[in-house]
């Protein structure tokens, strides 16, 4: 048992998959690659001391020296590696009990307010359902900002793995556009989707596609401005996916633009119109289509609106 313990530790695909770190972050894989590099180059200083040192010795000690110089500079830079790694662990361990930990007591709590909002324990004045309202805006903030970390904590710590299958991408679009037509309505904003009729049944990830266009379509509207305009475009592109949503909304600052997929970027403008936002919808969006071997862009213009698109593989 204890020599299978002293195995485990030479073996880099376990420890790589104990960090959550592919194999060229992974501390110990870099500290492989460095000792390949201290051999080669005290290979390299051997040979060349002999051809212009004439005392053996002296190559010796130059060698020695070189190689032991690089081998404490790895050392230290591995084992900052690899406290930076178990930091990491550590952050998405904390944030995935705390998530967990404030859910239930939350929808507990949301539960009892709309239960109380609608009158059916005592009659609620005017007055007290503003301040109701208010908390119940407050706490589907945080609903919000608990899912995203869910999810963010589940993506950096492949704990939410791909599961592929057959199934209908237009109902499953036609279902998204209908939950959130109410919030399009009240914001004033017409959705139009163009798609090809004979576009249905594809292979990919359901339920990381639906996370991946809630966010984007949620965005479009939410930064819509008065009479606002969505269009989405759906397309079949060889054997991939198309998706691009454009909005006349706020846009995007041209400052903004480069970190716009960071975890909790907001841009300054989008913090003037809507106050209400985690900052992690563009970041989770990015993650998944990643995950799912795609490639997401955009372009925006201040004041004339945003175009988002993915393009991810597919099997029809």
């Amino acid at each position: 048992m204890e020599f299978k313990k002293f195995l485990s530790q030479f073996n880099i695909f376990s420890i790589c998959r104990k960090y959550y770190l592919p194999l060229w972050q992974c501390p110990h894989f870099i500290f492989l690659v460095i000792s390949i590099v201290i051999i080669s180059s005290s290979v390299l200083t051997y040979f060349l001391g002999n051809r212009l040192i004439q005392d053996p010795l002296t190559v010796a000690f130059l060698v020695l020296l070189l190689a032991a110089s690089l081998l404490i500079l790895g050392f230290i830079l591995v084992q900052g590696f690899e406290k930076l790694a178990e930091a990491n662990i550590l952050k998405s361990e904390f944030i995935n009990i705390v998530s967990h930990q404030l859910r239930s007591p939350l929808s507990n709590f949301k539960w009892c307010l709309e239960l109380i909002m609608s009158g059916r324990i005592n009659p609620v004045s005017q007055k007290q359902l503003e301040y109701l309202r208010i908390l119940k805006e407050n706490s589907d903030r945080m609903h919000e900002l608990i899912k995203d970390l869910l999810i963010i904590s589940r993506l950096e710590t492949a704990s939410l793995p791909l599961q592929f299958s057959k199934f209908s991408f237009k109902n499953l679009l036609y279902s998204l556009i209908e939950e959130l037509a109410p919030y399009a309505k009240a914001s004033n904003v017409e959705i139009d989707l163009k798609m090809p009729q004979d576009f249905d049944r594809i292979f990919s990830d359901s339920e990381k596609l639906k996370i991946v266009m809630e966010n984007l379509l949620d965005n479009a509207i939410r930064y819509s401005q008065k009479k606002g305009k969505i269009e989405i475009l759906v397309e079949k592109r060889k054997q991939n996916l198309y998706f691009e949503i454009k909005d006349n909304g706020i846009g995007i600052l041209k400052e903004d633009q480069r970190f716009i997929f960071q975890k909790f970027f907001r841009a300054k403008n989008a913090l003037q119109v809507q106050s209400q936002g985690t900052g992690l919808g563009l970041y989770i969006v990015k993650a998944i289509i990643e995950q799912l071997k795609g490639k997401i862009d955009f372009k925006s213009q201040e004041g004339k609106g945003s175009t988002f698109w993915f393009l991810v593989p597919i099997k029809i």
